[in-house]
């Protein structure tokens, strides 16, 4: 993969990137020499800030300030499953990893599922707010799980470089899915099935 390049990018999440495969967007408002170049502190980070907007998503608000809550949160929780489902997933997938992988996915799934009930619903459903509750307990939930089971592996399977390396590679894939347009839709229309890992190698 060709290393991104080191020059400081103040981007928003959704802003244009001017050279997408060398220069990949910054998430949430942060000056790019604030976002982590290691994978799985990159991750981290971006719990932090999932948990913070759906905190605020769950607090008292207008109808026109929920739905740009819903579609912010949204976005920003689509392009974070796209990368660990697309990037972040198959680079860290052992035997030692599998089982862990495999409940991440279904619990994406439930996710996707909540999103797309949020997503058609009214802003002043008597439904909306249970709804975003459960959402973020669930996320919060989901982040645990890889925190304490998942992301102290990924130092064993890779060394700095290669985590950085994906890093990178995640940060391209959610500024592409960010300049398509709403992703909250396209992982609310994945709602049939958990995404699937690819089998391991054989060993001969």
């Amino acid at each position: 993969m060709t290393q991104a390049s080191t020059t400081a990018v103040t981007t928003t999440v959704g802003s244009p990137v001017t050279s997408p495969e060398t220069t990949p967007a910054t998430p949430h408002d942060l000056p790019a020499e604030a976002v982590p170049r290691d994978a799985v502190d990159l991750l981290v980070q971006q719990h932090r800030r999932l948990e913070t907007l759906l905190a605020e998503l769950v607090e008292e608000a207008s109808a026109d300030q929920r739905i740009t809550r819903l579609k912010r949160a949204g976005d920003e929780l689509a392009v974070h499953l796209s990368a660990e489902e697309q990037v972040f997933y198959p680079a860290v997938r052992a035997e030692a990893t599998e089982d862990i992988l495999l409940e991440s996915l279904e619990e994406h799934l439930s996710l996707k599922r909540l999103l797309a009930d949020l997503l058609a619903l009214a802003p002043d459903d008597t439904t909306f707010t249970p709804k975003c509750k459960v959402l973020r307990e669930q996320v919060e939930h989901h982040h645990k799980e890889e925190e304490e089971h998942l992301f102290p592996q990924v130092p064993k399977l890779l060394g700095a470089a290669r985590r950085e390396q994906l890093g990178q590679h995640m940060l391209q894939q959610q500024a592409r899915l960010q300049r398509a347009g709403q992703p909250r839709e396209v992982a609310a229309a994945q709602t049939d099935t958990a995404e699937s890992l690819s089998p391991l190698p054989r060993v001969s």
